[in-house]
């Protein structure tokens, strides 16, 4: 990385964020405490879980492709926020950067929940003590807030660190499925799920398991703050979803088939049960252990992210100017704190049932948060492309229209698996940003009438 930051015209603060950085970005964020409880959630599905990931990593593909094709045509854009008002205007813009906000800081609050099940494996009083497990994920909450006001040349080395240490126990599980298969093949046949086919099944996991794959649209949201984002953020943004769905594919059969499907589906701490069932000893604690930094490192990457979202708007008008400046470090500091105390309010008012079932439920509100953003973005290169704002070269100008409309296809799929509680808890944390914009548009036009009166 050089050792310079260019100026940003964005935001107004250096570029920090590198090639490696938003690399360690994408893959830190998709690869979080999701996939590790992923196993049991899906397990009741069956061989209908296989078929929807396929499906979710194929979609995951085509919005990755129009992403990269937006940072590419607008590399000095302030990220989604900028593309959507080029296409269909600040009111949009503000609605569609608001529900992703949403669905940061109810991601946060589903992480670290999900870290509970891993981090009682060490702590056994957190599953017989009640209110334990909320405060100590409220504390997780709270040490990655305090870590992003040092800044996001800071929160992105933390990033890369947790981002190669994540990596060892996705690994761990590749090599030990291949071992499993050439040395003991019969074990793959033992408990084989006996779903029938159902595509309201695969419809189901898709919008359950695209949870596990937010965060492809990370490298752009923070666009202001990388170097040379016409190179760094497409490639950042299609190697890192190339990375996460090549580990996804890899790892996710193998405590399908390895562990009972009434085990599995019962497990708080899959992957761990699954090395201590094949290999026993203290093997699953070491790879408990490896998945509490994983969710350390997700909890981190969004925060960061929960803070860029709120700056960005602040900057463009949705929100007050307050919430745009920075501190001595250059971070979002009110933006950052705003976002701890929605998420501290968010996870205390749902813990309050098993983990697993407050899990699912936030996962699918955080998706459902998260679908706007990617509708519009896949949309808007097609509108701006129509406009003629948007001029690939003569060879690819065909190839990004149909990733685009491959994309808005998958998220409708995706849509329809939502289910009624999670829809409404989403129709009711979005409907809650309409009248924040009023007034804050309201603001920003008296400061403008004020200061005209004043010159």
């Amino acid at each position: 990385m050089s050792a310079t930051a260019d100026k940003t015209p964005a935001g107004g603060g250096t570029r920090t964020l590198g090639f490696w950085m938003c690399t360690a970005l994408v893959v830190g964020n998709i690869i979080g405490v999701g996939i590790f409880a992923m196993p049991a959630t899906l397990a009741p599905y069956g061989m209908n879980a296989l078929t929807g990931w396929l499906i979710n990593v194929i979609g995951c593909a085509f919005l990755a492709i129009s992403f990269a094709t937006l940072s590419r045509a607008f590399p000095h854009d302030d990220g989604p926020y900028a593309y959507t008002t080029r296409a269909f205007g600040q009111g949009a813009a503000f609605l569609v950067m608001w529900s992703y906000w949403v669905s940061v800081w109810v991601a946060n609050a589903a992480i670290a929940i999900g870290l509970m099940g891993y981090i009682a494996i060490f702590f056994p009083a957190l599953d017989h003590t009640p209110g334990l497990p909320g405060l100590v994920a409220l504390s997780m909450i709270w040490v990655f807030v305090l870590i992003n006001l040092l800044g996001a040349r800071a929160a992105g080395w933390v990033q890369i660190l947790t981002t190669a240490l994540k990596l060892v126990p996705q690994f761990a599980v590749i090599l030990l499925g291949v071992w499993l298969l050439l040395a003991h093949p019969a074990i793959y046949a033992a408990h084989v799920p006996s779903n029938p086919p159902s595509w309201r099944e695969v419809n189901s996991v898709s919008t359950l398991a695209l949870f596990a794959m937010l965060g492809i649209e990370c490298a752009m949201i923070p666009a202001s703050r990388v170097r040379e984002p016409e190179r760094t953020i497409p490639r950042a943004t299609l190697t890192g979803t190339l990375i996460a769905a090549l580990i996804y594919i890899a790892i996710s059969a193998v405590p399908m088939f390895v562990i009972p499907q009434q085990e599995l589906a019962a497990s708080s701490a899959p992957f761990a049960d699954l090395f201590a069932r094949v290999l026993g000893g203290h093997y699953g604690e070491i790879v408990a252990a490896f998945v509490i930094v994983s969710g350390l490192g997700v909890l981190n990457g969004w925060t960061l992210m929960a803070g860029e979202v709120v700056q960005c708007m602040g900057r463009h008008g949705g929100f007050p100017a307050a919430l745009a400046q920075e501190n001595s470090r250059g971070a979002p500091a009110r933006a950052l704190l705003i976002t701890g105390i929605v998420t501290s309010v968010m996870l205390l008012t749902n813990y309050t049932d098993s983990i697993a079932k407050v899990f699912s439920l936030l996962i699918v509100i955080a998706t459902a948060g998260t679908l706007p953003l990617y509708v519009a973005s896949a949309l808007g290169l097609i509108v701006l492309r129509r406009r003629g704002q948007l001029t690939p070269t003569r060879a690819r100008a065909a190839w990004p229209l149909a990733a685009a409309c491959a994309a808005i296809a998958y998220c409708l799929w995706v849509s329809i698996g939502i289910g009624t509680e999670p829809l409404l808890w989403m129709i009711v944390l979005g409907g809650a940003g309409v009248p924040l914009y009023l007034w804050s548009l309201h603001v920003h036009r008296r400061a403008a009438l004020l200061g005209g009166q004043a010159t």
